[in-house]
């Protein structure tokens, strides 16, 4: 594991590592901040997964979430969101390929080889930061867009593993949304049964035990009628009496703006969660 980055920020540090993930068959870059408490006790960690086209950056440049992992005394890790290389299938689109593996495991060629990045979130990396970092193994999820998707997914099959969840304008539905469809098709083949088990809106159909879900979306956003679809989860959740917290603001759009002006309330709530015995 190798350090390429380290930054003081609000009394700790934010740092970027490189390793070799063996779920992906390739180099990964992931970002942590580690709060000043950090320097004397294990704490525990929140997960973001980050949207279409992004990198480990994106959430540590623009969300400015360490402060307020700073006041809690949580430690961010934020991972790239798809394997990367020049050994690495691609597509030319920024829904497809590099910077948008979309949290699942792939069954089709050629993505099977490398897109495994449900593994890799839900076990490898934390495995990896449990060992090498002052961090417990007490965890939360959270992330935005398709890392919304991936927080709800991650969540949803592993009742137990995080204490919280909550995501900014996630693809709730990739199953019957383009972009999901487009991401589907090729990393799971056209067997739209196979895709129910990446869909939060089918899991909690499934679900025996109910995380709360928290949500917020902005109603502003551009993508907001065609791709995300808010009121289908908020519907599957209805009818399941699963738990879910649905918060739309007026004049939010997608960006990290709107991430930025809600992530203190999503690290506070996660942080309480964090330390519930």
């Amino acid at each position: 594991m190798q350090r390429t980055e380290r930054r003081a920020c609000f009394g700790g540090w934010q740092e970027v590592y490189r390793h070799d993930a063996v779920t992906l068959g390739c180099a990964m870059s992931f970002a942590i901040y580690l709060p000043p408490q950090a320097e004397h006790e294990k704490l525990p960690v929140l997960y973001w997964l980050s949207g279409l086209s992004c990198t480990e950056q994106n959430f540590i440049t623009k969300a400015g979430a360490q402060r307020y992992a700073a006041e809690h005394a949580v430690i961010i890790v934020a991972p790239d969101t798809s394997p990367r290389g020049a050994d690495v299938a691609d597509d030319n689109g920024y829904d497809l390929g590099q910077g948008a593996g979309f949290y699942l495991n792939a069954t089709r060629d050629p993505w099977s080889t490398h897109y495994r990045m449900y593994d890799y979130v839900v076990t490898e990396l934390p495995a990896a930061i449990e060992t090498h970092f002052p961090a417990t193994d007490i965890r939360a999820i959270s992330g935005h867009s398709m890392g919304g998707h991936g927080a709800l997914i991650a969540a949803l099959k592993n009742p137990g593993r995080y204490r919280s969840v909550s995501a900014f304008s996630p693809i709730v539905a990739p199953s019957q949304v383009p972009w999901g469809e487009k991401a589907f098709s090729a990393y799971l083949g056209e067997d739209r049964s196979e895709w129910k088990q990446w869909d939060a809106c089918e899991l909690v159909k499934l679900a025996d035990t109910k995380l709360p879900l928290l949500i917020d979306q902005g109603e502003a956003d551009e993508f907001l009628n065609v791709q995300l679809k808010p009121e289908r989860l908020r519907d599957a959740c209805r009818d399941a009496d699963y738990p879910l917290r649905l918060r739309r603001h007026p004049d939010y759009d997608h960006s990290y703006y709107f991430v930025a002006s809600f992530i203190g309330e999503h690290i506070a709530y996660h942080a309480d969660k964090l330390r519930c015995r």
